[in-house]
């Protein structure tokens, strides 16, 4: 059974920094292309940054620059560090492969606000 957790999301204020981590099993996670999403309120989820197992990345133009992804394979875990938080970037956070094939965990809610 895959099980997907999110978590380390908070309030933050702008300009300042958050890690998220998303805890994997069920799956082959080394061979498998993980990506983070996010959907703010009355928007469609989008894609915000992809790495794939052999450690490419990709990320949304509005997050170049200020997010990493990254994975540690021997916890079956995948991080988004987030620095230079801005308003905008409020939404809650989900973790899925590349190709959102699994059903979609709880995610972990990002507020950015003064």
């Amino acid at each position: 059974q895959v099980q997907l957790v999110e978590s380390g999301g908070g309030l933050v204020r702008p300009g300042g920094s958050l890690r998220l981590s998303c805890s994997t099993s069920g799956f082959t996670f080394s061979l498998t292309s993980m990506a983070w999403y996010r959907q703010a309120p009355g928007k469609q989820r989008e894609l915000v940054a992809s790495l794939t197992f052999t450690g490419r990345t990709n990320y949304a133009d509005s997050v170049k620059g200020r997010f990493t992804i990254s994975r540690a394979a021997a916890e079956n875990t995948v991080y988004l560090q987030m620095d230079s938080l801005k308003p905008e970037d409020t939404a809650v956070y989900y973790c899925n492969t590349q190709t959102a094939a699994f059903a979609w965990g709880q995610g972990t809610q990002v507020t950015v606000s003064s």
